[in-house]
């Protein structure tokens, strides 16, 4: 590249100054189908790996700016974790204490992450779902006082990608078409924000919005209740367990249904059981690019749009992070710690310095 060498530009003044501008990545045909072209907007790098990042500053900038938000308060907030991640990073590096909930399933690197930047992370019973974690956060909010995000709620979520998101995907095809833009969903701001500037922008874009059969909530076309504040009252009833961690709570975020009110998408992709943890996987085997299973479900969305697209399409998907966050989840179940038996065949082939395995006693 012809501005490798040049440098980041001037330094920044704070880590939250590295929020946004993530590059549009070309996939090769080895995953995209023939005559059409896939671009992976890759929200890992972005400074805490994950599209959230956006989210945590959207919320905490808009809180201060507000008021809501005062000098020294502890900020709490549910999370399945890239959301906690990113707000214990904002917490940090602006002086409020931090109080995570997060249910249960949710993969324990994402609890050390979050206890690393100085939060204190409350683990709510698998039962509870994520409407447990939620309301768990909003008791701890109102038992002390503590500012209460609202991530599934505020329009500083959705408002955030529509200023940023969606403007960078635009002006990075600025000189190029754009046919289709697909992501999936977890608080739906993403979606929301950046589809609706697509759409203001780009009128000829289809938006494809993907959510996984097992918990088919949109498709069900039964809305959440909600309690006064927007927050979900109960769990949904199409809601099942699924492994996309990050997509799909068990209730539809306010945040995502008003994006739905305002026909933002064109059409809704189910992902199938298992395609999202081999479609990550083949990501990484042939490009080189390690996202999260919620990426690999995006991804597959992407390409099955690509399959029926016409002739010179241009697809962009969103990967929301990186698959490091992923270590004790099924996408890395099948990846061994140990040497196999390739791998001993080589070590074997020249002399020095073998590590033979231990036979189990």
């Amino acid at each position: 590249m012809a501005n490798r060498g040049k440098g980041y530009g001037a330094p920044l003044n704070n880590i939250s100054e590295a929020v946004g501008n993530t590059p549009l990545v070309k996939i090769s045909d080895r995953i995209c189908p023939k005559g059409r072209t896939i671009y992976a907007k890759c929200e890992y790098f972005n400074p805490l790996s994950s599209v959230k990042d956006r989210l945590a500053l959207a919320i905490i900038e808009a809180a201060e700016k507000d008021g809501s938000l005062k000098p020294g308060q502890t900020v709490v907030e549910a999370t399945s974790g890239n959301t906690g991640i990113a707000v214990a990073m904002m917490c940090a590096q602006r002086g409020y204490p931090c109080v995570i909930t997060m249910a249960e399933p949710f993969s324990v690197e994402r609890r050390k992450l979050m206890r690393m930047l100085g939060a204190k992370v409350i683990v709510t019973p698998k039962a509870g779902k994520g409407t447990g974690m939620v309301e768990k956060a909003k008791e701890l909010s109102e038992k002390h006082g503590w500012f209460l995000c609202h991530q599934f709620e505020t329009d500083a979520n959705w408002k955030f990608h529509y200023e940023t998101t969606g403007p960078e995907i635009c002006n990075d095809l600025k000189d190029m078409k754009l046919d289709y833009w697909v992501t999936g969903y977890g608080t739906g701001g993403t979606f929301h924000g950046a589809g609706q500037y697509i759409k203001e922008n780009r009128p000829n874009a289809k938006v494809i919005l993907a959510e996984p059969g097992a918990a088919n909530l949109i498709g069900s076309g039964i809305k959440t209740e909600r309690n006064a504040d927007g927050s979900p009252a109960s769990s949904h009833p199409a809601f099942a367990a699924h492994p996309i961690q990050g997509w799909t709570p068990d209730f539809i975020p306010q945040v995502l249904e008003k994006g739905i009110e305002k026909s933002l998408y064109d059409e809704m992709i189910e992902i199938p059981d298992g395609v999202a943890v081999s479609t990550s996987q083949a990501l990484a085997r042939n490009e080189g690019i390690l996202t999260g299973i919620s990426g690999g479900a995006t991804m597959w969305a992407a390409i099955e749009t690509a399959k029926k697209a016409p002739e010179g399409s241009v697809i962009v998907a969103m990967l929301p992070d990186t698959g490091e966050r992923y270590l004790s989840t099924p996408l890395f179940a099948s990846i061994a710690a140990d040497m196999n038996d390739e791998e001993l065949e080589i070590a074997r082939s020249t002399p020095s310095h073998i590590l033979e395995p231990v036979e189990a006693v």
